[in-house]
């Protein structure tokens, strides 16, 4: 399972062809306490770097952009009513959706753990 980074502070965890995305520790730490978040509708087409969720927290509302192209394949329903859940454990059972990868070259743009954590250090 290979996981990467944007320098948008979205991580994805790749499996064959599905992308499991979430925002990072450090994003859901700038953000605060989530109370809500929602990704679009499964089968959504989505470009590289458009929008493909939205969380909002008690401080701001903040689009999650998509880090490759590809198909929304489907929400992390437990953040329906809990959405607090990505700030107890963003990269892991705090993910938000699932894409089906359009394009396995895009993975090269994006960053490795040790590029991610120079970025935010």
């Amino acid at each position: 399972m290979t996981v990467y980074y944007t320098k948008d502070h979205e991580w994805l965890r790749i499996e064959g062809d599905v992308a499991t995305v979430g925002i990072t520790a450090h994003a859901a730490e700038e953000l605060g306490e989530l109370v809500f978040v929602e990704a679009k509708p499964d089968g959504t087409e989505v470009a590289q770097g458009d929008s493909a969720a939205v969380v909002e927290s008690v401080k701001a509302a903040s689009d999650i952009y998509a880090p490759v192209s590809g198909t929304v394949a489907g929400f992390n329903g437990a953040l329906a009513d809990d959405p607090s859940l990505v700030n107890r454990d963003p990269e892991a059972e705090g993910w938000i959706l699932k894409m089906r990868i359009a394009d396995q070259g895009q993975l090269a743009s994006l960053l490795d753990a040790a590029a991610y954590a120079a970025l935010i250090a």
